[in-house]
This record gives structure tokens, sequence and C-alpha cells, in this order.
């Protein structure tokens, strides 16, 4: 019975994820031509009074983060946070994650909830994982995902949460993106990191600490049908990557009631996420582009030791190497 209720836990996620807020947008339009169009009358024009909440931070629910459907959600895996350095509350942070596997399973559970209890490792820290902001602009999902201290990934967001929410703020940014999700399959260990400077940019102008995080086992949930450079499935996942901001992926899990089968649920393996030593980040107004590649080298440096101080720990060999993009 607890097997299945983490299954069920699990794939209660993945559905939000996949078709939650367009689900909810159907039914609110057709709530309209119906006897109850009163209900999304009122919805909508709360949504109007509330669009900008998710810019300022969200409404983040203590109980929401600790509802038990989450320690189902953690067990199933199971997910562990493993922290190597105190956060001092007097200053704001910038987490880079990585991988961003197929849908970020780690970064959600250890971030948007307290199943791994952040709070109690980092106390005084407030974490906020930042996604699409595309998400926010779906009725019912915007509630659900701000219940958990999820916010969206655009500079206004982050300007606002660094410079006027005090400090001890803590944003959660998957750095490699859509872009890494393609190239998300069971045995690699890769990060598209090259040439995403902005989060540093960022960091400099709110003098933000950086924060490598490398999740170990992120792409070990999931397979997927990896298409070449060059080819039509490719160049469709990168249409739909640079005019939605998402990429399609193929992929899939195990099936419901077995692991034999396919399906969404994921399957269960071990997630590890490691959250580095801070790197000390000054505030520049105006950083020039040699204060950001300089900052940028020292993230890159740091991340690729993350990896080798603790990549024999979680299952892999010595030899393994941190492919970065």
């Amino acid at each position: 019975v607890e097997k299945q209720l983490q299954v069920i836990s699990v794939l209660q996620w993945v559905l939000s994820f996949l078709v939650l807020g367009v689900a909810c947008s159907v039914i609110l339009m057709y709530t309209f031509c119906t006897d109850c169009w009163l209900i999304a009358v009122l919805y909508f024009t709360w949504l109007a009074f509330d669009w900008n909440t998710p810019k300022k931070g969200g409404r983040r629910s203590q109980w929401v983060r600790n509802w038990a459907v989450w320690r189902y959600f953690r067990d199933y895996f199971p997910i562990q946070l493993v922290k190597t350095h105190n956060l001092l509350t007097t200053r704001n942070y910038i987490f880079g994650y990585h991988p961003h596997g197929i849908m970020g399973l780690g970064a959600f559970c250890n971030f948007s909830t307290e199943a791994t209890e952040v709070s109690k490792k980092f106390p005084g820290i407030r974490p906020y994982l930042a996604t699409l902001a595309g998400n926010f602009r779906m009725p019912v999902l915007r509630e659900y995902l701000m219940s958990g201290g999820i916010c969206p990934v655009n500079r206004d967001t982050i300007d606002y949460l660094l410079s006027k929410n005090g400090s001890g703020n803590a944003i959660i940014i998957v750095v490699g993106g859509a872009a890494e999700s393609l190239s998300s399959m069971p045995g690699k260990n890769a990060v598209t990191l090259k040439n995403r400077k902005g989060f540093v940019k960022l960091a400099l102008r709110h003098g933000a600490d950086l924060v490598p995080t490398y999740s170990f086992g992120e792409n070990e949930v999931y397979k997927q049908v990896i298409f070449e450079e060059g080819s039509w499935g490719r160049w469709v996942q990168k249409k739909f990557q640079k005019y939605i901001g998402f990429a399609p992926c193929i992929f899939h899990g195990r099936g419901l009631f077995s692991s034999d089968t396919w399906g969404l649920v994921p399957y269960s393996k071990p997630i590890t996420t490691v959250v580095g030593e801070p790197i000390t980040v000054p505030k520049l107004e105006h950083p020039t582009q040699k204060d950001i590649d300089l900052y940028h080298a020292m993230y890159m440096e740091a991340l690729v030791k993350l990896f080798d101080n603790h990549k024999t720990k979680f299952g892999l060999p010595e030899t393994e190497v941190l492919e970065v993009n």
C-alpha cells in the first residue's frame, strides 16, 4: 500500500505539471457557457487583481509545503538534499541547479516542499524555485505553484526578490533550461552552461552569492528519444524552445501498476541534490563583461569541483567527467 501511495503521489505531480493548467483553462472557459458562469467571472476578476503577485514572490503556504503527499513523493525515488556549507541569513543567493532532467523533480521536491527539510538544513533561508513565466498565466495552476514558493524566472521577479524582499532569499534557477532537457538521458552527466551568463549578471547587480548545485540521478528517472542535430525532430524541438519557451521531449517512464510497462511515472532511481559552497559576489550596479566572465568562470570551476568531489559517493566511477556545454 505504501509503495502504491508513493507511485500515486508522483503521478499526481507529473499530471499537474503536464496538464493541470490547460485542463483548468478549458474548464473555466466551458463554465462561461453554463449556468455557473458567475464562478468563472469571479475567478477571472480575481485573476486580474492578482496578476502581479507571482512577480513579488507569490503566496507561499507552509501548510501546502508540508503536505504528507510530498513525503511519499520523496520516498518513491528516494530524494535526498545534502548540505555542504552554511548560508548566512544576511546575504541573498542564486542557486544554479544542474542538470534540468525532464521535469526537474529533484529541484521541486527539495526547494518547493519541506519533504527533505530544506528550512531546517538552511534556517532563515527562503527558497524560491524559478520556472517558466507562462505557467503563471494558467488559472489554478498558478495558485498551486505559488503555494510551494515557485516564482517566474524573469528579470522583474528576480530583481524584486533580491532588492525589495530583505535578505535570506535563495532563488533556484535551473540554468540549462529547455536546451539541457533535450540531452537528458540515463547515464549522461552533461550541463548547458558555457554561454549561460545571465544569472551571473543578475548576481553581480544585486550582490547575491552564487551557489552551485548538482543533482546526481536527475537524468536517470526518464528515458528519452534523442534526435540528432540536423534531424527534423530536433528542428521541431528547437522551434518550440525558441518561440514557446519549452522543448517538447518524447520520453517515457514506467507504468502505474508495473515497472515492466511504459507510462508517465518516473523510474524509482535515487536523486541526491548536493548544495555546494557559495561564491561571494560583490554588488556592481553596472557589471562589465569582464566581471561577468570572471565570476562565470569561477562558477563553472566550482560546479565541476562539486561534481568531482561527490561523484563516487553516489555510484559514479572515479573516471566519470562532467560534460560542460
